[in-house]
Parts: structure tokens; C-alpha cells; sequence
């Protein structure tokens, strides 16, 4: 009986985990990305290429 509540409780936080990726994916959020560019430095489109 308790496997079955904790399975349940595990089961609800990941469908309401999915359900806010999905929410922010449709308003544009990324996962991997939070869209401030001038915090992250992994983005290729902010840095100058070398000068050779």
C-alpha cells in the first residue's frame, strides 16, 4: 500500500514537472537556455571572431 502512495506521489511531480516544461517551451523558454545572453557566454552569436 505505501509503495503504491509514494509511486503515486512520484508520478504527480513528474507530470507536473513536464506540464511546466511544456508551458515554458510554448512561451518561448528553453531548458537549456534562459535567453539572457549577456549571463551565459555558451551562445556562439555573442562572440567576435579571432583575428588571425
Amino acid at each position: 500500500m505505501g509503495t503504491a502512495i509514494v509511486l503515486f506521489l512520484v508520478a504527480g511531480a513528474a507530470a507536473l514537472a513536464i506540464r511546466q516544461m511544456i508551458k515554458d517551451k510554448k512561451a518561448g523558454k528553453s531548458i537549456s537556455c534562459g535567453g539572457d545572453c549577456s549571463r551565459c557566454g555558451g551562445c556562439q552569436s555573442d562572440r567576435k571572431p579571432d583575428d588571425k
